[in-house]
């Protein structure tokens, strides 16, 4: 049998690249700015002109106003911020506002409920309360900086739910000090924590590894710092922890990244390797849903057709 090019076993894949996957968001962005006649970036359709006109990207005008009035709600105060890149069209806070924006503005949290609950994950008990871009400097001592934060928390009378939406971001972001070569990667749980910069200056974060025994996990024993390229993912656990909530990601079924099931029921992605090798006792107090799911329980309510379907066309969700 005739040994197979390298081109021909990249047809064979089981999974759709990530590339792929890009690609169908852009076209979705694209035709959606045009369609309504937004300028867009020169060869970046999928992009509105200007930070400024954000509000473009955002399919509820009840939305917008809200998270205007949050802005100034929170002048002088800790900042409610906005992403840099919330006029891009495959910006995942643009996203989120899209999708649990009009849920949130309208009172109707029940359709984000059901599809915590069907993943298994507990919704905070009582009358509940909500934030959009949530942090607290406190916990990891980030006195200066852009502190940990988390897309939107959900807070309860006994416990609190923590959402992290990812679109079509590649990666539970990686550690800024080694991304700026001011770091060797090497593990601070092995090689001792006086070699982490971020220990140095006071960040709590080495403490509450330890004190959950994430430093006993597989990520966080071999010679490899685990902030290297999951850093963003065990500060937003940690966080979730020591603030005494869930973290669930949210994300789309389409990307390769996080997710991927196996015709033999194999799952792999990062969400699962990560959340696997948590400490036995944690595990359960993380979950995760899709975006086409909380899709498909919004469009089964019937109660927010004036926008749902507009979401699908924007997101190109069949």
């Amino acid at each position: 049998m005739a040994k197979m090019s390298s081109r021909r076993l990249s047809q064979t894949w089981p999974f759709e690249r990530h590339n792929k996957f890009e690609r169908k968001l852009r076209s979705a962005a694209s035709k959606w700015f045009s369609s309504r006649g937004f300028t867009t970036q020169i060869n970046k359709s999928y992009c509105l002109k200007s930070y400024e006109e954000w509000y473009q990207n955002i399919i509820c005008t009840d939305v917008v106003d809200y998270i205007r009035n949050e802005n100034e709600r929170y002048k002088g105060k800790e900042p409610f911020p906005l992403h840099k890149s919330l006029h891009h069209g495959l910006s995942s806070q643009a996203m989120l506002f899209n999708l649990l924006g009009p849920l949130i503005v309208r009172d109707d949290l029940e359709p984000l409920q059901i599809a915590i609950e069907r993943a298994g994950t507990t919704w905070p008990a009582g009358k509940v309360s909500y934030r959009f871009e949530c942090s607290d400097r406190t916990v990891f001592n980030e006195d200066i900086g852009q502190p940990t934060s988390i897309d939107l928390a959900i807070s309860g009378k006994i416990s609190n739910l923590f959402i992290e939406a990812k679109l079509v971001e590649k990666e539970f972001g990686i550690c800024s000090i080694y991304k700026g070569d001011d770091c060797d990667g090497r593990n601070p749980i092995k090689y001792g924590f006086d070699g982490c910069y971020l220990h140095h200056i006071g960040r709590r974060y080495w403490e509450w590894m330890e004190e959950f025994g994430f430093d006993k996990t597989v990520p966080s024993t071999g010679s490899i710092c685990p902030f290297v390229s999951y850093y963003q993912f065990f500060r937003e656990v940690l966080f979730s922890l020591v603030k005494g909530g869930n973290l669930v990601l949210l994300d789309d079924e389409r990307s390769p990244t996080f997710f991927k099931d196996t015709e033999d029921g194999k799952e792999s992605g990062l969400w699962p390797f990560l959340i696997g090798s948590a400490p036995t006792g944690y595990s359960s107090d993380f979950g995760r849903i899709t975006i086409q799911q909380l899709v498909s329980i919004i469009d089964d309510s019937r109660r927010h057709n004036d926008w749902i379907n507009k979401f699908k066309i924007k997101y190109g969700i069949e």
